[in-house]
């Protein structure tokens, strides 16, 4: 199943910015294309039941210029049976901007449709608004506007991902997102500085610390369950590269892994060592260390869940929100970097070129890289890329 975004109010967001957290938010249709899709919604709006003229005169309150007509919600939700939406939806002012608003969802729809042998629908996606609580109401509004201009097999599958709003603390004025990014990306070099000294001032640092400032800023959003209001203190040194509960820590020991695999593997280029054997012919009885069964236990074994339990899609019956639990994953990658690294820390995993301890560092290192593939998916799933070094 295909899902995509829709943001409210995203043409807000800075276009940079958005480039540089790697979100896209729209299809960008084409204008004669998204013209057919107004033009059709307007014949759809002409012969629905449910629309009807907005009438004007003395008397009666001024309606805006582009209102084309109202359309009556509430009964349509009765009609239906459709649970979970707001109990004050009634009549909508349908206006120009909110059919263009339709007509680019229902163009970005039919870019994503996909093809699933076990779908109920042959050719269908699943929509997601991902909407701040102050703007649920008016995208409630569209979803079922939608709904009854194309009541098509796309339009039955949308849910509504409510985030809570995001706040910071003591501002010495508004500060947007753009402005936001280039805070932390400062911090982040300075942090960087303090930490590598003139090695993070190299040019080819630039992309390492954006990755980093970006992780950063995923983490520091994320690791709030996305109902709950973010408090952002823009002092807060949490940014770091030192703090054990910030992303640029995840992305540091992700990098270590990198470097130990690329160390090994030069090694066996230069004979020092010899190739990792297949998995079927190692001793794991050489694993006695207690962070390496930790790290199986508490990390590889659940990983599965942790991923099931993150993002669930409930029926239709139980209502159109659904949760995204995102601080689930960021959780289970802070505790992982913690244990990784307080087990690397203490054990040598590539020791002397002794055939007697070969056993031994070649369990390490099939631990070690199932470790590694857990970091990867699970940043894939908040969209960051691993890091090789830093």
């Amino acid at each position: 199943v295909g899902v995509h975004l829709v943001p409210a109010l995203a043409e807000e967001g800075s276009p940079k910015v958005l480039r540089q957290l790697r979100i896209d938010w729209s299809c960008n249709p084409a204008g004669s294309a998204l013209s057919d899709t107004i033009s059709a919604l307007k014949r759809a709006l002409g012969q629905s039941p449910l629309a009807t003229a907005c009438e004007q005169g003395p008397g009666r309150a001024a309606l805006p210029e582009d209102v084309i007509c109202k359309v009556h919600l509430k009964s349509f939700v009765e009609q239906q049976g459709l649970v979970g939406y707001d109990p004050n939806l009634d009549v909508l002012l349908v206006t120009e901007g909110k059919l263009r608003c339709l007509a680019e969802l229902q163009q970005a729809a039919l870019q994503c449709t996909v093809s699933h042998p076990t779908s109920r629908f042959p050719h269908c996606c699943s929509i997601v608004h991902v909407v701040g609580c102050e703007e649920e109401f008016q995208q409630q509004q569209l979803d079922l506007l939608w709904r009854i201009l194309d009541p098509g097999a796309h339009t039955a599958l949308q849910k509504h991902l409510v985030c809570g709003p995001v706040k910071v603390t003591n501002p010495s004025s508004p500060i947007e997102a753009d402005q936001y990014f280039q805070l932390r990306k400062r911090q982040m070099y300075e942090a960087s500085v303090m930490k590598y000294g003139e090695l993070a001032q190299d040019e080819a640092w630039n992309e390492v610390i954006d990755t980093l400032t970006v992780a950063a800023i995923r983490f520091e959003m994320l690791s709030t369950a996305h109902r709950s209001q973010i408090a952002l203190d823009l002092e807060d040194s949490s940014i770091s590269t030192k703090g054990t509960k910030s992303g640029a820590f995840v992305m540091y020991n992700c990098a270590r892994l990198a470097t130990l695999f690329d160390t090994y593997q030069r090694a066996v280029e230069r004979g020092t060592y010899p190739p990792l054997p297949p998995a079927s012919e190692l001793n794991f009885s050489c694993l006695r260390e207690e962070g390496e069964w930790l790290l199986l236990f508490n990390y590889l074994l659940p990983f599965p869940e942790v991923l099931q339990q993150a993002a669930q899609l409930p029926a239709p019956a139980k209502g159109i929100r659904i949760t995204a639990n995102t601080e689930m994953v960021c959780k289970f990658l802070i505790q992982l970097s913690m244990d990784f690294s307080s087990y690397y820390n203490r054990v040598h995993v590539l020791g002397e070129p002794f055939p007697h301890l070969f056993d031994q560092m070649f369990a390490r290192l099939q631990l070690l890289g199932a470790v590694r593939d857990v970091f990867h998916s699970a940043l894939e799933t908040l969209h960051l890329p691993p890091l090789s070094q830093i």
